[in-house]
């Protein structure tokens, strides 16, 4: 990873937002709804949903990065967990901020495939060593992204809420 940073403010994001809404509407995909990743994709959400006139935005929180560039072993997923039938048989547009092992956007999609008639993601960053090639991506990056939602150090810090099995 390159030591220069990739940096993302909220008006380049509102940029963001809006191109990849109109290279998803190009390419004719009209999902029924936007399932989020939470944190950093339910910013991607929002700006899709408004872009897109999709009203049905559903949010997974899945825990993996710790700190910059630290993570979990794998992804855990946190309660609530959407339920299946929820998303049965719908077309799912998986949003998320970046896409950089890709662990995360792997599990949340495996766990649609089964329920949904179609899953595609969508992210404002994708890694070049990610696991997952998303179908909609705003632009493509080795760097370590400062996104202007996560730049600042939180106003209250909390302890940490997954422990380390």
């Amino acid at each position: 990873m390159s030591a220069e940073r990739e940096v993302l403010t909220w008006e380049l994001f509102g940029t963001a937002g809006r191109e990849l809404a109109q290279e998803i509407a190009a390419d004719g995909y009209r999902p029924d709804l936007i399932l989020s990743i939470a944190r950093g994709g339910l910013f991607v959400a929002g700006s899709l949903g408004y872009a897109l006139d999709v009203k049905n935005l559903h949010v997974m929180n899945v825990e993996f990065y710790t700190g910059v560039d630290q993570r979990l072993e794998l992804p855990v997923m946190l309660p609530p967990v959407p339920n299946a039938v929820d998303l049965s048989g719908a077309k799912v547009l998986v949003a998320d901020d970046v896409a950089d092992t890709g662990a995360t956007l792997k599990l949340v999609r495996d766990f649609c495939a089964d329920h949904v008639a179609d899953v595609r993601c969508a992210v404002v960053y994708e890694k070049p060593h990610s696991s997952v090639k998303c179908e909609y991506v705003w632009r493509h990056t080795d760097r370590w992204i400062n996104f202007p939602w996560s730049t600042e150090p939180p106003v209250v810090s909390r302890p940490q809420q997954i422990l380390d099995a």
